[in-house]
């Protein structure tokens, strides 16, 4: 499935359509990434945050927000790649970038009712999570597929083969 690029969006186009969303009473819900390189446990999470509400928006790191926070090498794909993989996911709706080390100025942005990260997260740890409830939105853990990881995938491809 080819990329849809209506689904590629800045944040101030973002927020021209959540007004609409909000006088249609739309369930927004938004979780964020990187995304590097997609495997079934992102393709799964993806599909269970979007049943959770009507649009699904998710926040994806650029190039140096993930060599922040990931290292040299990293990420493998360029912003540009990640996200058009992500926008030709049928429960993906909208796919934002953001600079900032965390999706803090995306979320309080946005507003999301729903505010989704993998259960690997103490919802003290979650970046906008007592934003979100401020405003009544709910954040959902939810549990992640074991041995499914961007890590885990990077570690299979570079390590020797075994005989």
């Amino acid at each position: 499935m080819a990329a849809r690029v209506d689904k590629l969006v800045s944040l101030p186009a973002l927020l021209r359509k959540r007004s609409g969303w909000r006088r249609a009473g739309r369930t927004i819900v938004f979780t964020n990434g990187i995304f590097d390189l997609l495997h079934r446990g992102h393709v799964e999470y993806l599909a269970e945050a979007k049943r959770r509400g009507d649009i699904l928006i998710v926040g994806m790191n650029t190039d140096a927000s993930t060599r922040k926070l990931k290292g040299p090498g990293r990420p493998i794909n360029p912003l540009a790649d990640r996200m058009a993989v992500l926008a030709g996911l049928e429960s993906v709706d909208y796919v934002v970038p953001f600079r900032e080390a965390t999706p803090l100025k995306l979320i309080t942005a946005i507003r999301p009712d729903i505010l989704v990260k993998g259960s690997e997260y103490k919802k003290a740890d979650i970046v906008g999570a007592a934003e979100v409830e401020s405003w009544g939105g709910k954040v959902v853990r939810m549990k992640m597929r074991r041995g499914k990881s961007t890590t885990a995938l990077i570690k299979k491809i570079t390590l020797p083969a075994k005989v």
